[in-house]
């Protein structure tokens, strides 16, 4: 296997599986630059998630493919945001955030914002990312590969660092004492939900020799 589409359009997330896999010397091509569409969701759990969407790019491109889902879970609010996390401001207020504009902050800001509403008041803060990465070697494979990772810390009450994306400026890891957003990308790529998934993934496909 020397090629791969990514059954993502999250930029953040092609950065940090592209780092990676360049190292098995796959070539990684984002479904985006196949004219791929995005692929409904439908699913309560993160790996029935990323099953569709890797069958999904892999009907479409006649290639291997890997898709991530993953979120944050938070138990304060009883595992939520979860599979929605990169909608929850959506779900919170659909008619917009109502602390600012909504048409001037984009939609990691607006889940933040959402997050910390939603968390106002609670003393449970504690929290962990997880990731599930699944590959198939074509639509139809019997035997997808399938590798977790997850990542523990808590919600801080405001954000901080400029680095990352999605809910990395207000999730602190305990190891570093630093959020997501302030770690260098090399450390989160060894630490993160998607590192651990994506190290878990690369044993398995030396493994199997795919």
């Amino acid at each position: 296997m020397n090629k791969l589409v990514i059954a993502s359009n999250n930029q953040g997330k092609l950065r940090e599986i592209q780092a990676l896999l360049t190292l098995l010397n796959i070539e990684v091509l984002p479904q985006a630059s196949l004219n791929i569409s995005e692929a409904d969701e439908p699913h309560f759990t993160f790996i029935e998630n990323a099953l569709a969407k890797a069958r999904h790019a892999s009907l479409h491109s006649g290639l291997a493919a890997l898709a991530d889902d993953s979120g944050l879970c938070v138990e304060g609010l009883q595992g939520r945001p979860g599979v929605y996390s990169a909608r929850f401001a959506d779900m919170i207020n659909p008619d917009g955030c109502a602390e600012t504009n909504a048409d001037k902050i984009n939609r990691d800001e607006k889940n933040n914002l959402a997050l910390l509403s939603a968390l106002a008041g609670q003393s449970n803060r504690s929290a962990y990312y997880y990731c599930a990465l699944v590959l198939v070697r074509r639509h139809d494979d019997p035997q997808p590969i399938i590798a977790e990772g997850i990542w523990s810390g808590e919600i801080l009450t405001a954000t901080r660092g400029s680095n990352g994306f999605g809910y990395d400026p207000l999730f602190l890891d305990l190891s570093h004492h630093k959020t997501g957003a302030e770690l260098s990308p090399d450390i989160k790529n060894k630490i993160s939900h998607r590192g651990q998934a994506l190290q878990q993934l690369m044993i398995k496909i030396k493994a199997l020799k795919v």
